[in-house]
């Protein structure tokens, strides 16, 4: 056995690290949003820090594992069911930037809107590049619920684009203009894989194991386009094209939220019917963070929606879903720590 053999047996996790696992922090960080725009300091703070550790944690190991396992990144980059997967870095740097910028650090909270518009750039057309090009089963059973976090990541843009527009002086109509287009943008992508979405759930063979927490962000895409359109109307603009979306954008921020509502339920269910009439056992998954994300994001959404539409209700739903994102937090939170420590256990044995 040579040296390095135990080494790599090791570093074996590191490996097979999913790089979905940034929605940690786009969790942690959406939730101290949600906290803080009800009144929730403490908890606030705490995820801030939460966020901020999780999400350099993230790149620590991203960067550790593209320099051992290059080859382990590339296969992740080209495989069409995890490549979307990689636009939770693109999230997770927006939600920590638009923290940074809540608290004073308007030049970090820009360089992370430009270091996310980068990667969310390459990323876009090499996820599309790799449904196009490689082979593939070219069939709607492809369409998997990472898919959707592209759409957060294109929403994600314009809520710090909004917060830090204000910073670029002379250039604020140009980063307005931009944010306006990438929401336009999503809603685009967001009707094209909604609809790939749709057509594979109630018209192809569903199995319990196709239901995966990751359909989640179907709810939380939508979610995401509410935030951040209501974002957009309390902007102020002297571009008169810009002012005359704002009924548009009204409209459709109603329609999103909506339609986001009509899927928890939905959701609820699925989940009943793999775990309670299918009898699957329910066990920590990576993919359970991507279920936490969604409703810290309804519940704002909902929150910033209320107070635009000033209807009060709304309010009243944002404060109850904020409470159970958080308990669900938690769960999932206590299952990674389980499953590490079982990890650890039976490595070691």
């Amino acid at each position: 056995m040579t040296p390095s053999t135990p080494n790599a047996n090791a570093l074996r996790w590191l490996e097979g690290l999913p790089p979905g696992y940034f929605a940690v922090a786009m969790a942690s960080g959406i939730l101290s949003i949600a906290f803080d725009m009800i009144g929730q300091n403490v908890l606030a703070k705490g995820l801030f820090a939460a966020t901020l550790l999780a999400w350099v944690v993230m790149l620590g190991l991203s960067a550790w594992r593209l320099w051992r396992f290059p080859q382990a990144v590339k296969i992740d980059l080209l495989n069409i069911r995890r490549v979307f997967a990689f636009f939770t870095l693109v999230v997770s740097t927006n939600v920590v930037g638009i923290l940074l910028h809540q608290h004073g650090y308007a030049q970090l909270a820009l360089a992370c809107w430009a270091f996310a518009f980068v990667v969310w750039s390459l990323l876009l057309y090499l996820s599309f590049s790799v449904l196009t090009f490689l082979t593939h089963p070219h069939t709607v059973n492809v369409v998997h619920g990472d898919w959707l976090t592209s759409i957060i990541a294109t929403q994600s843009l314009v809520l710090l684009g909004v917060m830090v527009a204000p910073d670029l002086g002379m250039y604020t109509d140009y980063m307005l203009v931009e944010v306006h287009l990438l929401w336009l943008l999503g809603l685009v992508l967001y009707g094209i894989f909604v609809t790939l979405f749709c057509y594979r759930i109630f018209f192809q063979r569903f199995q319990p194991e196709d239901t995966s927490p990751l359909l989640w962000v179907i709810m939380g895409a939508a979610a995401a386009g509410v935030n951040a359109g209501t974002v957009l109307l309390q902007t102020s603009t002297t571009l008169s094209f810009l002012q005359a979306l704002h009924p548009f954008i009204d409209g459709v921020a109603m329609l999103l939220w909506s339609w986001a509502t009509w899927w928890i339920p939905m959701l609820v269910i699925f989940g009943v019917w793999k775990h309670g009439v299918k009898r699957y056992p329910l066990r920590y998954e990576p993919a359970m963070w991507s279920m936490v994300f969604p409703l810290g994001m309804y519940a704002v959404a909902s929150f910033r929606l209320g107070l635009a539409a000033e209807f009060p209700p709304l309010l009243w739903i944002s404060l109850l879903i904020v409470w159970v994102g958080f308990a669900v937090w938690c769960l999932v939170l206590l299952g990674l720590v389980l499953f590490m420590f079982f990890s650890h256990k039976e490595s070691s044995q």
